[in-house]
């Protein structure tokens, strides 16, 4: 009886049951991209800020005013700062409500 044990727990593990994934209908780009701005509406948010400010800053370095370009590139790189903070964040938010 002992060695007939040992020889069903050396057997292969039973397979495992793959975890229910969320399926969406044939969602085109327009309906996606809304859907993950309800979920995360601060990124959009924050790429539409990164690329104004950046613009700005561009023509003010072409209109020759290198103070204010200087001034808008530093605020660039906080709008992107903020942007990644953001989608770490809901990335975070999203895998927490998911448990």
């Amino acid at each position: 009886p002992l060695v007939v044990t040992l020889a069903m727990a050396a057997g292969p593990p039973p397979p495992l049951e793959p975890s229910a994934l969320p399926t969406f209908q044939d969602e085109g780009f327009a309906e996606k991209f809304m859907r993950k701005t309800r979920e995360n509406p601060l990124v959009p948010f924050g790429c539409l800020c990164t690329v104004s400010i950046l613009a700005y800053g561009i023509i003010c370095f072409k209109k020759g005013n290198t103070r204010r370009s200087q001034l808008m590139m530093r605020a660039r790189v906080l709008a992107q700062g903020f942007t990644f903070a953001a989608l770490l964040g809901g990335t975070v938010a999203t895998a927490i409500k998911s448990r």
